[in-house]
């Protein structure tokens, strides 16, 4: 199971850009929490012991003590946190109360693990496609990670969803949904797509055009 960890916030005053911006330049994160039965609360986190955290665990799906201005410790999720385009900064972070005893929807990362003999032998390239899978469970069930062992792939191998163990909890997805490939390695690949244009080339036929038919057949005219 998800781990759990601590974050202590500190209520925010005032709403909009001015209050937030004031905050991010004091080394601050402003953020909001929300949920069933919860009035939004304005809050903001220390940068740097939010990035700490944020570093240390899989920020989609573990559980956080989240501990506001000394209260007791309320559980939530962090849904979403939004960052500046090309700055190392956190912008604005949103946390979501948890209902004990309440199913929730949370987003679980799909782990591969091993080494695919395609790609240790054969130099193949692993391509992975599905990398998260959405579930519903309790708060106390929510799953670290589904682990998907990718050892026995050889170059054209691939998983699909069907094949991967979510421990029972049900998923929207469809089963046939590719997890990951084993692609040829690209020199190979391109090597074959320039050995088909050169086929295909050759089998061009040559084209004779009308006017060089017209005088092989009636030859040079008569002169008067």
């Amino acid at each position: 199971m998800s781990k759990q960890v601590t974050l202590s916030v500190e209520k925010r005053d005032g709403r909009g850009k001015g209050p937030a911006r004031r905050a991010r330049q004091a080394g601050r994160v402003p953020g909001n929490i929300y949920g069933h039965g919860v009035d939004p609360i304005a809050v903001e986190a220390d940068a740097r012991e939010f990035d700490a955290l944020a570093a240390r665990i899989s920020v989609e799906n573990t559980l956080v003590d989240l501990v506001v201005g000394g209260d007791k410790p309320r559980p939530v999720l962090i849904r979403e946190v939004q960052r500046h385009p090309y700055r190392k900064q956190v912008l604005h972070i949103d946390f979501f109360a948890i209902k004990a005893g309440e199913k929730i929807k949370v987003s679980v990362p799909l782990h591969l693990t091993g080494t695919s003999i395609g790609v240790r032998n054969a130099g193949g390239v692993l391509q992975q496609n599905l990398h998260e899978l959405e579930i519903e469970c309790l708060p106390s069930e929510i799953p670290a990670s589904f682990e998907v062992d990718i050892t026995a792939l050889e170059i054209g191998d691939s998983i699909h969803l069907a094949e991967v163990d979510t421990l029972g909890f049900p998923t929207s997805e469809a089963p046939e949904r590719t997890v990951c490939v084993v692609q040829p390695p690209r020199v190979i690949v391109e090597e074959e797509e320039e050995v088909d244009e050169l086929e295909d080339e050759d089998m061009e036929p040559e084209v004779i055009t009308a006017r060089g038919d017209d005088e092989e057949a009636e030859g040079p005219e008569d002169e008067d």
